[in-house]
């Protein structure tokens, strides 16, 4: 079979878990040169260089000169951390949200406690010295070996992929500190901070994001953090109570359940719970997409790109949903975005002009 046959599936037909892993059954991996940081790896690609992870930093612990090579969004979902710099500090509490763009430089990231964190890096990341010599580089080909020396079976990054059986990580799995909880309310509860209240530009508290809805889909609600006009990235957390149309994902899309049980494909009739991490690779389609529990279903999600939704397999497309719809409805709901460059950032890393 060609590898092009193999790329594209349209009998997919997948077990329900194939995207999906539960974090609270992995271990904290130790990052070697790097005190107090551990992760759990979730999806490394060697295609792109994106990596998602959890990350736990150690109270106390400090990320000096953090350089973000090629953009990089978190949530903080448990502990607390401070970002400080010439310009100010940035206190950041369960439920924050981030992003930095290519060649943000953090001046210093410290855990004031034991902090958890949902990060998504779209390239590698660097710890730099004082003079920006790279001190340690951490690349998806990092990652995906911590993984496979700790028999860590990662999410498929294609649907060609996820036609392989995955065998599921046998070792002795450490939760994370929300295990256990619905959390949701780390960014569905409402706050009356100002969207402007941190000393940086990267960071909103998703419980300053008003909820908005489509007309088309009412029970479901959507605080839109970011849109990429650049990439057609959307970042943003989701109140999912009603059943989604048919729908394929041009490009692929990550989710992180917080709080409820999602119930999606041929998976288990009591859903997904708190902690369950999925990646749907471009191509991937859902029939019926829905709660399964009489808790909200709140979960976070990256988009990257068009959905096309349908009335069922083989019928015309009805609708397709981009970044421009989510712009509209950002809008529309007075929502003010997460900017995508910082073009007067005095952290961007400056290196000498040409010739000079």
């Amino acid at each position: 079979m060609s590898e092009g046959s193999l790329a594209f599936n349209p009998e997919f037909d997948p077990d329900g878990a194939e995207g999906g892993v539960d974090t609270n059954l992995l271990p904290w991996l130790p990052l070697s040169g790097v005190a107090g940081f551990s992760l759990k790896p979730l999806r490394a690609s060697m295609e792109s260089g994106m990596f998602s992870l959890i990350v736990r930093l150690e109270k106390g612990a400090s990320l000096e000169r953090l350089l973000s090579l090629s953009g990089m969004d978190l949530l903080v979902l448990s502990g607390s951390l401070d970002c400080v710099d010439g310009n100010g500090e940035s206190h950041l509490e369960p439920g924050i949200w981030g992003y930095f763009s290519a060649n943000t430089c953090l001046d210093r990231l410290v855990a004031a406690d034991d902090a958890e964190l949902l990060v998504n890096c779209y390239g590698a990341f660097a710890l730099l010295s004082a003079d920006n010599q790279v001190s340690r580089l951490v690349t998806s080909a990092d990652i995906r070996q911590m993984a496979l020396q700790a028999g860590i079976s990662m999410v498929p990054n294609t649907l060609a992929e996820c036609m392989v059986e995955r065998q599921p990580y046998t070792g002795a799995g450490e939760p994370l500190a929300i295990a256990g909880q619905n959390s949701g309310h780390l960014v569905a509860s409402v706050t009356t901070a100002s969207p402007d209240s941190f000393q940086h530009p990267y960071f909103v508290d998703c419980r300053a994001v008003p909820w908005v809805v489509n007309p088309d889909l009412p029970d479901i609600g959507l605080k839109v953090l970011r849109v990429s006009q650049e990439t057609g990235y959307i970042s943003l957390m989701v109140r999912h109570n009603g059943v989604a149309a048919p729908h394929n994902h041009i490009a692929g899309a990550d989710f992180l359940v917080l709080e409820g049980a999602l119930g999606v494909r041929a998976g288990p009739p009591e859903g997904y719970g708190p902690g369950t991490w999925f990646y749907e690779p471009a191509g991937a389609r859902h029939d019926a997409t829905q709660r399964v529990s009489e808790d909200d279903l709140i979960y976070t999600a990256n988009v990257y790109g068009p959905l096309f939704f349908d009335t069922g397999p083989g019928t015309p497309i009805a609708a397709v949903v981009s970044w421009m719809d989510y712009v509209a409805l950002a809008e529309a709901g007075g929502i003010k975005l997460v900017p995508n460059t910082f073009t007067n950032d005095s952290s961007l890393l400056a290196w000498a002009p040409i010739g000079s």
